[in-house]
């Protein structure tokens, strides 16, 4: 009777630890998410350039992200948004608009919309709710500095209003960040570049400087860039151009090296950024050609 009670305590201890290991695995599984943020330039030219599309689908899809913000999907629909997150995993999606350039985010797990600006925008701002954050996909003004921090001041007040304690703006804002302004005052083919031509009315320039006013407005949200510490963003913090504008608008080898330059963020909320293990900025050989921006991605432990 003694070894029967012994032998049923002993299954029982066994059957208690292997669902203690099945819940914890399941646990580890949930607690991490992935974020991923690229500006797929032209959306694929329009989506005659397949191949181009095709790599960069396979590439997203190995990299298992949890969430996916998009911008420049020129010439996507919603159902074509969808055909090709379904291929990386992802069953849920929202695309900010079906003209010039949109923003979508994708994700793993349902999506709730909370807003759509377009209006006052340069292209738009998406925001929608996966996860339980709130992320705010940007895509601010390529030309105009003064336009940029217009777009900057609308989507902090947002966020500020919100009272929202979890929250992620991430995109490609095309601002410099004061954080690389040491590499960039040195930079005199990139304030070159920068400087207005002709009778160009836009300038990237702020009365002839570079302009870290943008990215200041979202640190004073508060917002935390991710990439700090966890990036040599002296050495290897550029987001663009890639080599894939070799030969294209006045680019050759030596320009696009000279001109590299950090305009694509994740920023997340104080509370947030205490749980972003790693930042990366993915500008290896794999993502040279896909396209003229390098894709990032944070990973979170919740």
């Amino acid at each position: 009777m003694i070894h029967t009670k012994k032998l049923t305590l002993s299954i029982l201890f066994i059957f208690i630890a292997v669902l203690s290991g099945l819940a914890q695995t399941e646990e580890d599984k949930s607690e991490t998410l992935k974020v991923m943020s690229y500006n797929i330039w032209n959306g694929f030219e329009w989506g005659k350039d397949t191949e181009r599309k095709a790599k960069c689908i396979e590439w997203i899809k190995s990299k298992k992200p949890d969430v996916v913000a998009l911008q420049e999907l020129c010439g996507y629909t919603e159902e074509m948004l969808k055909e090709d997150a379904l291929k990386w995993g992802h069953e849920y999606v929202q695309l900010l608009k079906t003209e010039g350039y949109p923003t979508a985010l994708t994700s793993n797990r349902p999506i709730k919309l909370k807003e759509r600006k377009i209006d006052s925008f340069w292209h738009g701002v998406l925001h929608c709710e996966t996860y339980g954050i709130d992320f705010y996909v940007v895509h601010l003004s390529p030309a105009d500095a003064k336009f940029r921090l217009k777009e900057a001041k609308m989507i902090a007040q947002d966020i500020q209003e919100s009272k929202s304690d979890n929250y992620i703006i991430l995109g490609d804002f095309n601002a410099s960040s004061p954080f690389d302004a040491y590499a960039l005052e040195k930079n005199n083919s990139l304030h070159e570049k920068y400087r207005p031509k002709g009778d160009n009315k836009y300038s990237n320039l702020l009365n002839g400087n570079f302009d870290y006013s943008v990215i200041g407005q979202f640190l004073a949200c508060p917002a935390v860039d991710l990439a700090l510490n966890k990036v040599d963003l002296v050495n290897a913090g550029h987001t663009f151009p890639t080599p894939a504008l070799t030969g294209k608008y006045n680019n050759t080898d030596k320009s696009i090296v000279a001109n590299r330059v950090r305009i694509d963020y994740i920023f997340a909320s104080p509370n947030l950024s205490n749980t972003c293990e790693k930042l990366e900025i993915l500008n290896q050989k794999k993502t040279h050609e896909l396209s003229d921006h390098y894709p990032l991605m944070a990973e979170f432990k919740l």
